[in-house]
């Protein structure tokens, strides 16, 4: 608990000191502009001031230093006008003066930018000068706004890079409790089935038995199923077809007849590289859900077809239906519509299908109040 919150409070200091370093370095932008700013009103003062002279300059005139000033301006764009007419300019595209809609709005953007320089040539006579931004100074306006989106990616990333960390924390965890789970009912487990060969000797009803065996079958096929989770499973040749059909025969014995089961298509072998005991697993997921999504009364219908290259198996119900918007999110961990339920058991079918046996699930249709498709494509071995 301790090392937990001194874990959050150190976090919390980073960020802090990171928000710090932020704000600094936007004010120390911020005033970088406004100095630059500032220099380039002084350079358009002294510019005026050439600009005046030539004006009122004469025989006598010396028009050195007032050229130099005037022909050293080669960033800053300058309109020099008087009674809103645009007299000459310093620095603006030939485009655009040739253009008067474009001068007008050239005028107009640089009267936005920066107050007139007023200068008066001769006694109630004035010019206006407008100026803009050099190429400079708007690159460092600009320069906040992409120094926060750096952040806001780099912050992205960094929170992409904490939760995918957590994700693999929390996978890890839940692989070491399944891991745990399979070890702990593999003693009881063997304990049974020495009581079942025990049984076999005694003079009982070989029917009760041969039940007893099912069941215990079955806890180690979910024993065997738990110790997968976490590691590479082995893949093997097998017929899909029969080890599909071997589970859900196997669910029709164990669930009401309130449920009517169905199968089409045909039984003939077709090869595919996949895990048994994990595609078992993918079929009693989909079957289950879809009795959940029928109430535990309905019809259910187990359809397999192939092509060239695919098999394909859909588990078809007479449920509840899934909305359109959830088509995709139903696979997220964690997600349910049921009052009792941890929200695992398709997000795991999809990860056994896809990461495992390199195939492909979705939901190939759904109607609310008529039901759910389920279709899962598998690669064959031809």
């Amino acid at each position: 608990m301790f090392f937990s919150e001194r874990r959050n409070t150190t976090r919390w200091i980073i960020i802090f000191i990171s928000f710090l370093i932020i704000s600094l370095i936007l004010w120390n932008t911020y005033t970088f502009f406004q100095i630059f700013k500032n220099e380039e009103r002084l350079k358009m003062n002294l510019w005026a001031s050439a600009q005046k002279a030539l004006v009122n300059a004469d025989e006598n005139t010396d028009l050195d230093l007032p050229l130099e000033i005037t022909n050293n301006n080669t960033t800053v764009p300058v309109m020099l006008v008087m009674y809103d007419k645009i007299i000459s300019t310093k620095n603006v595209p030939e485009h655009i003066m040739n253009d008067k809609k474009e001068s007008m709005a050239f005028l107009n953007n640089l009267k936005s930018e920066n107050d007139p320089i007023i200068i008066e040539y001769a006694p109630g006579k004035y010019h206006r000068i407008y100026y803009g931004n050099s190429a400079l100074l708007n690159k460092l306006k600009y320069y906040p706004i992409a120094l926060l989106l750096i952040i806001f990616l780099f912050g992205a990333l960094i929170y992409n890079f904490y939760k995918s960390t957590k994700m693999a924390t929390q996978n890890k965890l839940w692989a070491g409790m399944a891991k745990e789970t399979a070890h702990q009912i593999g003693t009881p487990l063997s304990s049974l089935i020495g009581w079942i060969e025990i049984l076999k000797t005694e003079d009982i009803d070989q029917t009760i038995t041969t039940e007893i065996e099912k069941d215990v079958e079955r806890l180690q096929t979910i024993t065997d199923r738990f110790s997968k989770i976490g590691s590479v499973p082995v893949l093997e040749e097998h017929d899909i077809v029969a080890e599909t059909l071997k589970t859900y025969d196997y669910l029709q014995s164990r669930f009401s007849k309130q449920v009517t089961f169905s199968y089409s298509g045909s039984k003939e072998p077709v090869i595919a590289l996949f895990n048994p005991t994990l595609h078992s697993w993918t079929i009693e997921n989909l079957v289950k859900n879809a009795i959940d999504a029928m109430r535990g009364k309905g019809t259910l219908e187990l359809q397999i077809e192939q092509d060239a290259h695919h098999v394909k198996i859909n588990v078809k119900d007479s449920g509840t239906g899934i909305p359109k918007n959830q088509f995709k999110t139903i696979f997220e961990p964690g997600f349910t519509t049921k009052k009792r339920g941890w929200g695992l058991g398709l997000s795991l079918t999809k990860r056994i299908v896809e990461e495992y046996h390199s195939g492909r699930i979705r939901v190939l249709h759904s109607e609310i109040g008529k039901g759910t498709t389920f279709q899962l494509k598998f690669n064959k071995i031809i």
